[in-house]
């Protein structure tokens, strides 16, 4: 049985007798290097930087275009640097599942170093951020990792502390990365991207707004030297480019553990942390990838673009995440995640053989979002689209779940539908064309009863307003609601510009969304019953 661990990598012949390829640089002499000088530090050692970044960064060095490696590190969930990374050297094994039933597994060994950023790896990573050789700092934290406000709008008491206390006494990690800037401020003033690669719009513009916040903090109070936020601000010195990412990367599945066992490999327990991130030795994940980061270095860069990395300027970026996120991609996913929970579905794979679920996408893809939709000139929205539809959501072998992806959907709804809509007021579309993206909405009030289509209850994915968002609908029960108790129901959530981008009812939808809600809490089946009425096979898609 084959184990995941630096001195297993010396039976080369063993790996590939069970088709897994192995790092074909010296590695030992890649982590001296990397340690001595190292130019890439990476914060969020989870599931989508193995796939993607790390994985990027191996290949790179098996092509020896790089000679240096990435530093992990994880702020928030450091179970997954004692249980994943420390046990196995830092190794992973990415498991590429291919639409066509074939696999490709390769041992990642590009991660030199694993930290947590706790108060004993403080001290470590103070030593990388004043390395001059440092060049860039990137992130996959989820969005939520760089919020320091409540949903009120006030601090988060933990972010106050530490803008009131003194940089190397923060304990939060945005206050630790703060602190950690000061540090290469403090150590001349040096040249540093922080790159964030999150899936969320304005990545980049997120983490700047954090970081800043709470350096001006602290060089109004006096704890931080008064060019500091000059330094952060100052662009010759410190970036914060905005990207878009795109791979799925769903949670290790059993199937695919099963798969490595067969064909002699041992490492393949899933953990599932306290803070409820399921992480393995092994990682899986689709073959398609994109990662767009605009240009903006001041100390260089890793030459990512030989392994398919673009870099170009701000306008691109944005207009490829918007295509993404607002039309060819994103409100896919969403659409399917919210009528996949309450029709009992566990795998967007399986949804797209529903032929109302699949014809749902492409209206929404197709006929309601490519109008309206930028090309960036980098990819083609028609062709980007065509390998979502029709590759990468029927994937079989991709084991990715709607009750994964219905996650925070409140916080994703104002830029996957809530663009669209602004597109079409904007350009003076007729608002009523709009049939599939409404139905989504008041599909999505429908999922937070909880209730499937069945009438039985399902559990419902977080998210930081659904208490709020409950609270409004507790006056409708399935087969008992009436048009006066939804218009009160859905009034406050519908005219909420904060969550759909702006107010539905002054768009011209409120009413139409209303209707279909009505509709789809008639009793158990009427989900599926307005679905077949909406969409038959053939009728309104592409």
């Amino acid at each position: 049985m084959l184990y995941l661990n630096q001195d297993a990598l010396a039976d080369k012949a063993a790996f590939a007798a069970a088709g897994i390829n192995t790092p074909t640089y010296d590695r030992e002499s890649i982590i001296a290097k990397t340690t001595a000088a190292p130019t890439w530090l990476h914060f969020g050692a989870g599931n989508l930087f193995r796939a993607f970044p790390a994985k990027v960064c191996n290949q790179l060095l098996c092509e020896g275009i790089l000679d240096r490696g990435v530093i992990a590190a994880d702020g928030f969930d450091y179970q997954i640097i004692d249980q994943i990374y420390a046990p196995h050297d830092n190794l992973s094994l990415s498991v590429t599942l291919l639409a066509d039933g074939n696999v490709e597994k390769e041992v990642i060994g590009s991660v030199t170093e694993a930290i947590k950023a706790d108060e004993m790896g403080m001290a470590r990573l103070s030593e990388i951020f004043c390395a001059p050789s440092l060049q860039m700092v990137s992130f996959t934290i989820t969005e939520k990792g760089y919020a320091i406000r409540r949903p009120d709008g006030t601090l988060m008491p933990s972010i106050a502390e530490d803008m009131s206390d003194v940089p190397q006494k923060a304990k939060t990690f945005l206050g630790r990365l703060t602190a950690l800037v000061y540090k290469r401020y403090q150590a001349g003033a040096l040249p540093l991207a922080l790159v964030s690669m999150d899936n969320c719009s304005h990545n980049g513009d997120k983490l700047m707004a954090a970081v800043l916040a709470i350096a001006d903090a602290w060089t109004e109070n006096g704890n931080a030297e008064a060019g500091f936020s000059a330094y952060l601000k100052d662009e010759t010195k410190i970036t914060f480019p905005i990207s878009m990412i795109d791979k799925i990367t769903p949670r290790p599945d059993a199937n695919v553990a099963a798969m490595l066992h067969d064909v002699g490999f041992g490492d393949t327990e899933t953990i599932v942390t306290d803070k409820n991130t399921y992480i393995a030795p092994f990682v899986n994940a689709e073959k398609p990838q994109y990662l767009v980061i605009e240009d903006k270095f001041p100390a260089g860069h890793p030459a990512l673009e030989r392994g398919g990395v673009i870099f170009c300027d701000r306008s691109i970026v944005d207009k490829t995440e918007k295509m993404k996120v607002c039309t060819c991609l994103n409100p896919l996913h969403t659409a399917l995640a919210v009528f996949g929970c309450l029709l009992g579905y566990t795998l967007i794979s399986a949804e797209m053989k529903d032929a109302e679920l699949a014809e749902m996408v492409q209206v929404i893809g197709y006929r309601e979002g490519l109008p309206v939709v930028v090309n960036p000139g980098i990819l083609d929205p028609g062709a980007f689209i065509d390998e979502v539809v029709k590759v990468r959501l029927p994937n079989p072998f991709m084991p990715d779940a709607p009750q994964r992806i219905a996650t925070d959907t409140s916080q994703k709804m104002a830029v996957r539908f809530g663009e669209t809509i602004k597109a079409y007021l904007a350009g003076g579309r007729d608002i009523t064309a709009l049939k599939a993206i409404p139905l989504v909405i008041a599909g999505w009030c429908r999922y937070l009863l909880g209730v499937d289509d069945n009438g039985a209850p399902f559990a419902i994915s977080a998210d930081p307003l659904l208490e709020t968002l409950q609270a409004h609908l507790s006056e409708i029960t399935l087969g008992k609601a009436c048009p006066a108790c939804v218009h009160r129901a859905l009034e406050p959530i519908l005219s909420n510009a904060n969550i759909f981008a702006v107010n539905l009812y002054e768009a011209g939808l409120g009413e139409t969304v209303e209707a279909l809600f009505l509709r789809l809490t008639a009793g158990p089946g009427a989900v599926r019953a307005v679905l077949k009425e909406t969409f038959t096979e053939g009728k309104t898609g592409n």
